[in-house]
């Protein structure tokens, strides 16, 4: 993975103390601590403007957390890719297949430690379903997933419980929802607990059924 703003040795030291007393001089606490697992997917949520990224970013640097995010593609354009990059941002090109779930699990598979931050709603505005990519990415790689958060409405954020996805997407986007239910995001109105469902395309089932069927295979 490309070198980031977390490796800079000085700049770390002088961002955290940055972030702990930008948390505390706006009011925000944090809840939770980081898991003890070195490799899993961070749920971002809610996902309502670009003050997410910059609260994430503090977050992480007060639990002193490596991460990597991923984004659109058109964020990455010059002159800011190379700031974004280097803020551990991973671009995603949605305009075409990229196999983005199997490169994600194979960089899992290539580290000792790597935490990578997906926003499940994919966008600032309002959506009437979850993305399901981390849910694949962490399965496909046999990685935890911890709910991340950042709570306008209580100025609180942090990381919540961690569970390895089992499989059956429907019951573990139930316990999902159930904790996202009363946090609320920097805009309301574009996002509620509704929102956290999934709406499985053909490819996405066709692809998660061959995958449970190679399990089998090499179970037998």
């Amino acid at each position: 993975m490309h070198y980031t703003m977390f490796d800079t040795p000085i700049l770390r030291t002088i961002f955290r103390w940055i972030s702990v007393s930008g948390l505390w001089a706006f009011g925000w606490k944090t809840e939770g601590d980081p898991p003890e697992s070195p490799k899993y997917v961070l749920i971002a949520a809610p996902h309502t403007s670009n003050w997410d990224l910059l609260a994430t970013l503090c977050i992480a640097f007060k639990y002193r957390i490596k991460i990597y995010w991923m984004g659109k593609d058109s964020l990455f354009r010059f002159p800011m890719g190379p700031v974004l990059k280097w803020l551990g941002g991973i671009p995603v090109v949605r305009s075409r297949s990229t196999n983005m779930v199997e490169r994600a699990a194979a960089e899992f598979s290539n580290h000792d430690q790597l935490v990578l931050v997906i926003p499940p709603e994919g966008t600032r505005g309002k959506v009437r379903w979850w993305k399901t990519g981390f849910y694949y990415i962490a399965h496909t790689a046999k990685v935890p997933i911890v709910m991340g958060f950042v709570d306008f409405g209580r100025k609180v954020g942090g990381l919540g419980p961690e569970f390895i996805p089992t499989g059956d997407i429907d019951k573990d986007m139930e316990e999902i929802k159930a904790f996202y239910k009363n946090i609320k995001g920097k805009r309301q109105a574009l996002f509620s607990d509704q929102s956290v469902s999934l709406q499985r395309s053909q490819k996405e089932e066709i692809h998660f059924k061959t995958e449970e069927e190679s399990d089998v295979k090499k179970a037998v």
